[in-house]
């Protein structure tokens, strides 16, 4: 079996998760799930990144120990791993042990290597954001986030972060899809192009972090801790040998406001470390609440714990990942999530996986039926649609083109309807019996073949759907597409899968 590594960045634990936390994890969820499905040994990792001068002044505020502090908001995010039915391998903290060895490991070869000198940081710092910026980045005297800057003079080991600016340069170029979208690969290479200064990767000002190795007056610049997440689950500092088995990663996916830290500082840190690069870093858009900016002041952030028990699982779901091109920005809006769960969910699934079953359970004695005739085109069409559709539909994975995967599987839904709507095998019960059972055959080895692309968009629903048939969970990758339906087999009943939601 092929490797595949995905990771989504690991979520600071200053607040509660919010919308933005539950659709990253659920596009790398998706993914994560269709390559198992495609017979790829995969590791998916999320976690938590607790150090820093944020949490540190969250923590005073609250009146308790940094530790108490993430100890509890990190409970959060992996409940929330369990609520969105995540099938990541692993959820990582950077209070670990296996994380601070890892570090240490890492700030030691970048030292030996010579790429670590010590020396004093004068500049603009934001606590909100964790990072630093130049006078000529900053608007209206604010980070280009919008959060508060303050001046900060402190001593400070410096990363010789300028010396890696061609070599940057040089990977972007050579490697056209290693920062994606194209947008986010342009903003990246024109901010290196306009010049690299060495970073300040350590800090004294305040203590909650991990102490820099042989000078415990510095703990490590939080950025420079929270990347190397992604290597200490692949055993780095800890097991060489599983280090070389699961490293590089395949697909970092991350938003778009912590691109640069992805795609500049990380690479960089992994070169002077003489480490292999992440094949791919993906920055996707944030989202809006009925074309509001999402904000606490507003009063409008979007709990997913509280959509999920409002409107279902795998309905949102499927709505988060089908409703915005990944890669943009997207609006939250109630009307159109409404509109996806009972059209494209309820009348264009649902409907036909109820009708068809329905109609057997009636008149081929709740079995699927032998199919004395043989097939003609439209037959044939529908039931290998599927089967024909996975080369196109592993490319668009492989681009992270999410919604137009989904797009793909709901043409051939619709396909499925419109050849019911066509047949009308209830015209052929008393006329044409066999015709009739071949028709309901070539649709329920299509609803079967539905089942099976559903899983990694909808696990709960395509379990349903594949439970009609009784198959057994070797028998639902994509391996089995091209294995037919026997016939008289029983069906199972099935509530519906989707039942309207009445506004």
């Amino acid at each position: 079996m092929k490797n595949f590594y995905i990771t989504t960045p690991i979520y600071y634990v200053n607040d509660l998760p919010h919308i933005g936390h539950a659709y990253t994890s659920l596009c790398c969820d998706y993914i994560a799930r269709f390559k198992r499905l495609d017979g790829f040994n995969v590791r998916y990792l999320t976690g938590t990144d607790e150090h820093g001068q944020k949490v540190e002044n969250a923590a005073i505020s609250k009146k308790i120990d940094p530790k108490s502090f993430v100890d509890n908001v990190s409970k959060n995010f992996l409940e929330l791993t369990k609520v969105l039915n995540l099938s990541n391998t692993d959820f990582i903290r950077t209070t670990q042990e296996r994380h601070k060895k890892s570090c240490e490991f890492l700030w030691k070869k970048l030292y030996d290597n010579g790429h670590i000198y010590l020396g004093k940081y004068s500049g603009w710092y934001s606590v909100r954001d964790e990072a630093y910026f130049q006078e000529s980045e900053l608007i209206d005297g604010k980070a280009p986030t919008g959060a508060d800057v303050e001046w900060v003079e402190e001593p400070s080991y410096f990363f010789n972060l300028s010396k890696w600016q061609d070599k940057l340069i040089e990977l972007y170029d050579k490697n056209i899809d290693f920062i994606l979208p194209k947008s986010r690969r342009n903003e990246v290479l024109s901010f290196v192009k306009g010049g690299l200064k060495d970073l300040s990767i350590s800090r004294t000002s305040f203590s909650w972090g991990i102490n820099v190795p042989d000078n415990s007056d510095h703990i490590m610049y939080v950025w420079l801790d929270a990347l190397t997440n992604y290597i200490t689950y692949s055993g780095f500092g800890v097991d060489e040998e599983e280090f070389k088995k699961n490293w590089p990663a395949d697909l970092h996916v991350v938003g778009k406001d912590i691109l640069r830290f992805h795609a500049v500082y990380w690479p960089a840190f992994l070169l002077a470390a003489d480490l292999p690069l992440p094949k791919k870093v993906f920055a996707h858009g944030w989202w809006t609440n009925e074309g509001e900016k999402i904000s606490k002041s507003l009063g409008n952030v979007i709990d997913p714990v509280k959509l999920i028990d409002n409107y279902g699982l795998d309905q949102v779901r499927y709505f988060l990942l089908r409703e915005v091109p990944f890669g943009n920005d997207g609006d939250f809006s109630k009307s159109q999530l409404l509109q996806r769960i009972n059209s494209e969910l309820a009348n264009n699934l649902g409907n036909l996986v109820q009708r068809v079953v329905s109609f057997c359970l009636k008149n081929t004695m709740g079995k699927v039926p032998n199919h004395k005739e043989k097939f003609v085109k439209e037959d044939l069409e529908i039931i290998n649609s599927f089967e024909n559709e996975l080369t196109t539909l592993r490319d668009l994975i492989n681009k992270q083109k999410l919604d137009e995967s989904l797009k793909e599987i709901w043409q051939k839904i619709s396909k499925s309807n419109k050849y019911i709507d066509e047949q009308a095998p209830w015209n052929l019960k008393n006329s044409d019996i066999d015709r009739m059972n071949t028709i309901l055959y070539c649709l329920l080895e299509s609803i079967r073949q539905i089942g099976i692309f559903l899983q990694p968009v909808m696990p709960d629903a395509s379990n349903k759907i594949l439970n009609i048939f009784d198959l057994k969970d070797s028998e639902r990758s994509f391996k089995y597409l091209s294995s037919r339906l026997i016939s008289g087999i029983n069906l199972k009943k099935q509530n519906p899968i989707f039942p309207r939601i009445e506004t």
